[in-house]
């Protein structure tokens, strides 16, 4: 097993000696660090960035030769370490001996230790991995009560007592929807930066709204979906956004994923928070927005390009989406082209 020792928690430190342990070519964009791994050891890309307020957001996609270690030593001032795996598993433990935590592919963990305590990530050899770090650090104005991390400190530990916390959340395909969308902006410089900050924020956004709702089921409800299962319902939801226009029934989607029913429908609960039918819908609503807003087309031709049939249904649902009618959201993107 090969073992990293992270002795920093500055982002452009962490990759300097990431570069040095894995041997990768090292590149920047508007402060955004990308190191390329193309050797014995492995292969596959990690990226890293920090922003204002001490939020960094660290993302893996890598497959190893060999079992890897990374050891992250824990300073004075710990951090908050919220964690989503897209793809494949990794685990945790607090110390090289600690118990190990499984953090599987579509689950959302949160993760904090006491002062001077190692934080131990394991990654597995032969197996590609995806999964991403949002980071919130403490300030150098470490009494200022009103920064994120002691906001987040009052909401995960009684009486502000710091110690060993480690949970995983339920399965969720909200955050991998934003992950996905930070691997699609494809502007360079100052926006970039800009643009992967805001999606940045609705991650962690997702997390924190998670591990709410699931302190308010008492615990988190075991999945009857297997890996296999839970992969179909990933592949069934990118189809959806990729084909909206088809005429989709639950039916259709059973068949085409072998899934039942009652499966297709708990894997949408369990990632999407709603149903099959009100996830297309919503899919279509949006997509709808955007071409309101980019196209020429008009609101007949809009609604019939999406696999709607009555215009009538679709104004209802996009005035209860976005608080107007279609045609008002129309006339207010022309009179802004025609100010600008």
């Amino acid at each position: 097993m090969k073992t990293i020792s992270l002795k920093t928690a500055k982002i452009h430190q962490v990759f300097e000696q990431l570069q040095a342990d894995f041997a990768g070519n090292l590149t920047h964009d508007a402060e955004e660090h990308i190191l390329e791994i193309d050797n014995p050891l492995g292969q596959g890309l990690i990226k890293g960035i920090s922003f204002k307020g001490g939020i960094s957001y660290m993302e893996f996609d890598m497959e190893f030769t060999e079992d890897v270690m990374l050891v992250a030593s824990s300073t004075q001032y710990t951090p908050i370490c919220f964690a989503y795996c897209s793809q494949g598993q990794v685990s945790h433990s607090f110390g090289r001996k600690g118990k190990k935590h499984d953090l599987e592919n579509f689950q959302t963990g949160i993760l904090t230790s006491k002062t001077l305590q190692d934080n131990v990530l394991y990654f597995e050899k032969d197996m590609r991995l995806k999964m991403i770090l949002v980071i919130v650090s403490p300030t150098k104005r470490a009494g200022n009560e009103n920064h994120l991390n002691h906001e987040l400190q009052k909401l995960f530990f009684k009486d502000n007592v710091v110690d060993n916390f480690a949970y995983i959340g339920s399965y969720n395909l909200k955050v991998a929807e934003k992950v996905r969308q930070i691997n699609t902006v494809s502007v360079t410089g100052i926006a970039r930066k800009l643009m992967i900050e805001g999606l940045v924020h609705l991650i962690l956004a997702l997390e924190i709204q998670q591990h709410s709702d699931d302190l308010k089921n008492a615990t988190v409800q075991e999945s009857s979906l297997t890996k296999k299962e839970r992969e179909i319902v990933r592949e069934l939801s990118v189809f959806i956004n990729n084909y909206p226009e088809k005429q989709l029934s639950v039916a259709y989607l059973c068949k085409k994923g072998g899934l039942s029913p009652s499966k297709l429908q708990e894997g949408f609960k369990m990632m999407h928070g709603t149903t099959v039918t009100d996830y297309i819908r919503d899919v279509r609503v949006r997509l709808a927005e955007n071409l309101i807003k980019t196209t020429d087309m008009n609101i007949s031709e809009v609604v019939y390009s999406i696999g709607f049939i009555s215009r009538s249904y679709f104004s209802k649902i996009f005035k209860a989406k976005y608080n107007c009618s279609p045609k008002e959201y129309k006339d207010k993107q022309r009179s802004f082209a025609i100010s600008a």
